[in-house]
């Protein structure tokens, strides 16, 4: 039992343990959002876009 306080006294009471939690959580984010980006590019391969989609980045002004 010691060892596993021991652990979590590391890792949220020192400098290195908390970058560590910090990486994990930002590489577990990451794998999340590729795998969830790919499950949906496989459903919708065949969108076609039309008049009412959106795009965040959209650059055509329409109201010049």
């Amino acid at each position: 039992m010691g060892g596993i306080s021991g652990f979590f006294s590391w890792l949220f009471g020192s400098k290195a343990g908390v970058l560590t939690l910090l990486g994990c959580g930002v590489v577990f984010f990451l794998i999340l959002a590729w795998r969830m980006e790919k499950k949906t590019r496989q459903e919708y391969y065949n969108h076609e876009k039309s008049e009412d989609d959106w795009d965040l980045f959209d650059d055509d002004d329409e109201d010049e």
